[in-house]
């Protein structure tokens, strides 16, 4: 009798144990400031290699078209970096201003605001408004925004993600000497995105990878072959637009 009772403590702990371990707080963003256009939910579970990843999310006309940011990480968004590099290879752990065009060069490119320095990846000097940028989430979050455009329209949504040094065994630290800006980043930043039609009967709309960005962010080109990207695909598990 005493090892049924055992057994069956045993067995309440461990249910209990995989009821808190799946229940996992979501973080909520809120961006809509009331303007006119489209209104949704972006839902973004995590995956497995998710570590405090960069990313982007803007929207886009069918034609391919930027039409405006909806959030972007802080460090991305204001040159502002945790770890910044003194030089080549030595890097200080304090806060800085920092220059990274690997990070999200295929948003950077699409927004279209060149830097002094000849980059597009936002600096100290010309951040992103803040109104549109925030901390990295912990986690999984939801995030609250709208797209300015006439309701009922159709139009793409995007979202670039990269997690620095986050190496396998195509995208290694010799892959290409002594280019530092691809040794920031390693495997490249992911473009997912969707086509919103607020016309469909859909609830739920996926984002889907359809690329990787170019790995130094010398250029704003898509490239779709993903054959050789691993982890990365794992950072998130899925994203998901509900439309209100």
């Amino acid at each position: 009798m005493r090892h049924w009772k055992l057994l069956f403590i045993l067995l309440l702990f461990f249910s209990c144990t995989a009821v808190k371990n799946t229940s996992e707080e979501r973080e909520v963003i809120n961006l809509i400031s009331g303007k006119q256009g489209q209104n949704f939910e972006l839902t973004f579970t995590k995956g497995e290699a998710f570590n405090h990843p960069s990313f982007a999310i803007w929207a886009e006309d069918m034609e391919g078209n930027y039409i405006e940011t909806l959030f972007v990480t802080q460090y991305v968004g204001t040159g502002n970096y945790a770890h910044g590099e003194l030089e080549p290879g030595k890097w200080k752990n304090n806060p800085g201003e920092a220059r990274r065009p690997a990070t999200l060069p295929y948003w950077a490119f699409k927004r279209g605001i060149r830097a002094p320095d000849g980059l597009y990846v936002p600096s100290a000097q010309n951040p992103v408004p803040d109104a549109i940028t925030g901390a990295t989430p912990k986690g999984s979050f939801s995030l609250n925004t709208g797209v300015g455009i006439r309701q009922n329209k159709k139009f793409r949504l995007l979202m670039e993600i990269n997690q620095p040094w986050d190496s396998n065994k195509f995208w290694t630290n010799v892959l290409y000497p002594g280019d530092n800006d691809y040794f920031t980043s390693l495997q490249p930043a992911l473009v997912y995105a969707v086509t919103i039609d607020p016309g469909e009967k859909e609830t739920e709309f996926v984002l889907n990878p359809i690329g990787h960005s170019h790995p130094s962010g010398k250029d704003g080109k898509l490239y779709t072959d993903l054959n050789t990207i691993t982890t990365a695909l794992e950072i998130a598990h899925k994203i998901t637009v509900i439309l209100k």
